[in-house]
């Protein structure tokens, strides 16, 4: 009885730390103010708009890659409202295209809708930094699971945007994403997506 309850109280407290690191340590504890006041200002309708370069990587639950991909983005704004298209080239040989409609408040609050987004994702915009929370269905070739995405863009002096997700699945990380998105002009954009 005594070993039960030390290996009940030991798990407790392993599982109260673990939730601890993840909310005030690790990626999730870090808040769209925590970068108010940091570096150049990340407006969407600027700085994610017109044609946009990809390349990433998406590692698996062990850490290592699984994936690597380019893609080509295009996002048109009318006033507050955004079409973003994405069509994505994997090493696989695998393609994939999504469409997101964005919509951005006043207040830099951020609605942000897609066919395998479940719901509607929501985001904020402050300082140089966007983030987005949404649930993302895989395909079903992929299983079909919904996953928990937290979605950040970190914008650079250069004007380039590191990306990183993590995606979740019960709480625990089961990927993770990392990619830049930069502009590229309208010529170079013309002829990558006729190459394409």
């Amino acid at each position: 009885m005594e070993t039960t309850l030390l290996i009940a109280i030991g798990a407790g407290v392993a599982t109260a730390l673990v939730y601890l690191h993840s909310r005030y340590l690790g990626f999730l504890a870090q808040r769209p103010e925590d970068y108010a006041d940091l570096g150049p200002a990340f407006d969407l309708r600027t700085h994610l708009n017109g044609p946009i370069a990809c390349e990433g990587m998406i590692y698996g639950p062990t850490g290592r890659v699984s994936s690597r991909f380019v893609a080509d983005f295009d996002v048109r704004w009318e006033a507050n409202t955004a079409i973003m298209t994405e069509r994505f080239r994997y090493d696989s040989g695998a393609t994939q295209n999504r469409e997101w409609r964005l919509t951005l408040a006043d207040n830099g609050t951020i609605q942000a809708r897609a066919d395998d987004v479940v719901g509607v994702g929501t985001g904020q915009q402050s300082g140089p930094v966007v983030q987005l929370d949404y649930k993302l269905r895989l395909p079903q070739d992929s299983g079909g699971h919904v996953l928990s995405v937290n979605d950040w863009m970190y914008l650079t002096e250069n004007g380039v945007i590191m990306n990183r997700s993590q995606f979740r699945k019960f709480g625990f990380k089961v990927a993770e994403l990392v990619a830049t998105m930069r502009p590229v002009s309208a010529e170079v954009g013309t002829a990558q997506r006729e190459a394409a």
